[in-house]
């Protein structure tokens, strides 16, 4: 087996064979993840929509992120696993960020921490790292900014915002995080931000111009019948493949067909005799 991953290899691949991530919320998805190869899996907030059914990732806090990051490292993955730092967790003081921070990696088994927004978010950044907590960037679309922003919407598209962006990934590098995702950017711009970075940049609607692409487990897994943002391509359905199998199995059920001989456990024979001589059978 490859060596386990870590922060200061995810950092040695700029410019290298392109970084696998995926998103993964429990124990089972975290193997399937890690069977298939990925670099580095992260339990994303976007567990609030695709695990929890809320329409944003601002519904959950600490104590759902360390429950699910707790699943996914319990699953002992070659590939390492970052936190998401959800909503409020980092946005109030660089000291009450790296306590946040601290419970992933310590309650949760976090291998780094990856938290969104860019030059306001520097002095959190530094502190974290400050405290040995491997930090991952998140600039672009934001979702947890998502009411800020006026919605789900491509950010980088005029020249200011396109400069600040490009500012914000300079200053994320100076801050020292290890990685930055880019999420919901112009192709372009992510190319020009790549390469204006010595740190590997990990795409999610942001072209192919990046060091590495990530994606929900859910969605490349067409694990759920819901809408696909334009950048998801599906590489199965298992929410219909799952729905016709439960189908089956229900038809078994109103049939009889299920649970046939095979599938049931038998009394030895003495047993059985001995019940019945007993009254057993009529309930005496």
């Amino acid at each position: 087996m490859s060596d386990k991953v870590t922060a200061p290899m995810v950092r040695a691949r700029k410019g290298g064979a392109k970084l696998k991530m995926v998103t993964a919320y429990d124990t089972p998805s975290a193997r399937i993840a890690d069977r298939a190869g990925a670099d580095i899996i992260l339990v994303g907030d976007s567990l609030a929509n695709v695990v929890l059914g809320f329409e944003t990732t601002l519904r959950v806090g600490m104590d759902e992120m360390v429950h699910h990051t707790a699943a996914v490292s319990r699953a002992a993955p070659r590939a390492l696993v970052v936190g998401d730092m959800p909503f409020l967790s980092f946005a109030v003081s660089p000291e009450e960020t790296v306590r946040h921070a601290g419970r992933l990696m310590r309650e949760g088994g976090a291998e780094a921490v990856k938290l969104e927004g860019g030059r306001k978010r520097v002095p959190m950044v530094e502190a974290v790292v400050n405290a040995e907590i491997p930090v991952m960037g998140h600039i672009g679309l934001t979702p947890q900014s998502v009411h800020a922003l006026g919605g789900f919407r491509v950010q980088g598209k005029e020249p200011e915002t396109a400069r600040g962006l490009l500012a914000d990934a300079r200053a994320l590098e100076a801050a020292g995080v290890f990685a930055l995702v880019l999420e919901g950017v112009p192709d372009t711009l992510a190319g020009m931000i790549t390469a204006a970075v010595t740190v590997p940049t990990i795409g999610i609607g942001a072209g192919a111009a990046v060091d590495g692409q990530v994606l929900v487990f859910h969605d490349v897994l067409g694990y759920h019948d819901g809408r696909l943002p334009k950048f998801v391509r599906r590489y199965a359905h298992l929410f219909d493949d799952a729905v016709a199998a439960l189908g089956a199995f229900f038809g078994d059920v109103e049939s009889g067909a299920f649970p046939s001989a095979e599938e049931a456990y038998a009394m030895p024979a003495e047993t059985a005799r001995s019940l019945l001589e007993e009254g057993g059978a009529s309930g005496g």
